[in-house]
């Protein structure tokens, strides 16, 4: 029999697939492997590689990590009490064995969501791969393992806390959105655009101060991790592992290769059905909590009036 391909091989032929995008037929002439052979090593190769740094790179936070990423968001995008920002992209697939229009998006082609979870250093807390194209923001967030946590209070976030400079009320942690999520006490989106008040326009541009970080990041992983691009001719089973394997690499590499913002001005993810949703009333409190605060002398910024 044969001699099996060593593991350092298994990866480079991996890593050379999720860094260029290039075809199985490429990867059969540069490696002088069977197509069936490439596809099987890339699967099994990126299984790993989840398995592997998912729990290094990954790991639930704490009360005092949940904090820090907190203290991050402030310096950075100047929205208090924010641990996180979430969105979701379409990945494009070749139409999968046997599932009707289940995977076929808004946009008339085919894809799978990849739900996120970011915050400010462009890294990834929680990821969510493989939900139906045809599926809003708002139902991959429920489904998903944390948009559960998060309805079941059972992220371990921080107890409220008053906003810097101010001494009532307390305020809940919170992630944002955009429009397509549906407002809650920990889950913050932008008004809607129909008749906004100075106050508003405000909110909603400090919030998307907040939110662009996600965005930011699917840049960074789509020109980093350029299979991304095009579409993705592999099973359903594979794309999905190959795009964890790629979300879990771009957190262990942001560590180590630093960031820069032209990474993030363009990528091929396109957004979910932006369906409307409804929210709470304790959540629409919250909000408009935040957008007093935005104009009041301590959580005010000197160019935010100018940049609305």
């Amino acid at each position: 029999m044969r001699d099996c391909i060593p593991p350092v091989e298994r990866l480079v032929i991996t890593l050379r697939y999720l860094a260029t995008g290039q075809s199985l037929a490429s990867l059969h002439f540069a490696f002088l492997i069977g197509k069936s052979t490439a596809s099987m090593v890339v699967w099994e190769t990126c299984v790993a590689i989840w398995d592997v740094l998912h729990p290094a790179v990954m790991a639930q936070p704490q009360k005092e990590d949940w904090l820090q990423i907190a203290d991050l968001f402030l310096q950075s995008c100047n929205f208090p009490n924010c641990v996180g920002a979430i969105d979701g992209k379409h990945i494009r697939v070749k139409k999968p064995i046997r599932s009707g229009s289940k995977f076929f998006n808004y946009k008339k082609y085919f894809s799978f969501v990849l739900f996120a979870v970011c915050y400010a250093n462009y890294c990834f807390r929680y990821i969510d791969v493989g939900s139906y194209g045809s599926s809003s923001d708002s139902a991959v967030l429920g489904h998903s393992a944390f948009g559960q946590m998060l309805n079941n209070n059972e992220l371990d976030l921080p107890g409220n806390t008053t906003l810097p400079g101010t001494t009532y009320p307390a305020m809940p942690f919170v992630f944002v959105g955009d429009a397509a999520f549906a407002l809650g006490e920990h889950l913050m989106r932008p008004y809607s655009s129909r008749g906004l008040s100075i106050a508003r326009r405000v909110f909603n541009y400090r919030l998307t101060r907040a939110r662009r970080v996600v965005e930011c990041a699917f840049g960074i992983l789509a020109n980093k991790w350029r299979f991304l691009h095009s579409p993705i001719h592999l099973k359903l089973e594979t794309a999905i592992s190959a795009v964890k394997a790629a979300c879990v690499l771009h957190n262990f590499v942001r560590v180590r290769d630093g960031f820069n913002f032209e990474d993030s001005l363009s990528h091929s993810l396109e957004s979910p059905n932006p369906s409307g949703v409804r929210g709470t009333r304790h959540g629409a409190a919250v909000r408009d909590h935040f957008t007093a605060y935005f104009l009041s002398p301590h959580g005010a910024l000197p160019w935010q009036l100018e940049a609305i």
